[in-house]
């Protein structure tokens, strides 16, 4: 039995590591993706490129307190990230159909993205074991390139949280 535990343990450490190693990093490029907004328009990562800095703030459900509180910063702040030429969004593995009705509730006056498929979300390295979405935030240069990935995320202060950091990375002020 202890042999068995042992293993178990041993398996569970390299998939971990796995997953870690494959996970996008400070310097790589942003995997691209394309994803279904709260407001009925589709976007592309890659249409950014060249253009403005976006910012992906990962959240595990829709509907649940932490998350409610995140958006609700996000919406009743978010004039503190508009001072910046970035674009940015919230995302989970969440049904469209739900991110809707959430983003309705929450007064979200920008996109929640849906990745019911999870592939965004596993590429970007923040799908959780169980399914969901980490709570994490991906700040992406102008040049496709990720500059911060915060997994420390504050959902109440989220919003001059994110305000801050695109100040400390230098993103251009519009």
């Amino acid at each position: 039995m202890k042999t068995l535990h042992i293993v178990f343990s041993l398996l569970i450490t390299f998939f971990t590591y796995q997953a870690l190693a494959d996970s996008p990093g400070v310097g790589d490029m942003a995997p691209d993706f394309t994803l279904q907004g709260s407001d009925g328009q589709t976007y592309t990562l890659s249409d950014y490129r060249g253009k403005q800095a976006v910012v992906i703030a990962w959240f595990p459900r829709a509907f649940t307190s932490g998350c409610t509180v995140e958006c609700k910063s996000l919406a009743e702040k978010g004039h503190l990230i508009r001072e910046y030429d970035v674009s940015y969004f919230m995302a989970s593995v969440d049904p469209l159909e739900k991110n809707i009705g959430f983003a309705e509730e929450t007064g979200a006056d920008f996109p929640l993205l849906s990745d019911p498929e999870k592939s965004t979300a596993s590429a970007f390295g923040v799908l959780h074991t169980m399914g969901f979405a980490k709570r994490e935030t991906v700040y992406i240069g102008k040049d496709g390139r990720i500059l911060k990935i915060d997994d420390q995320v504050n959902p109440a202060t989220s919003a001059e949280d994110m305000a801050a950091t695109l100040g400390q990375l230098g993103v251009a002020r519009r």
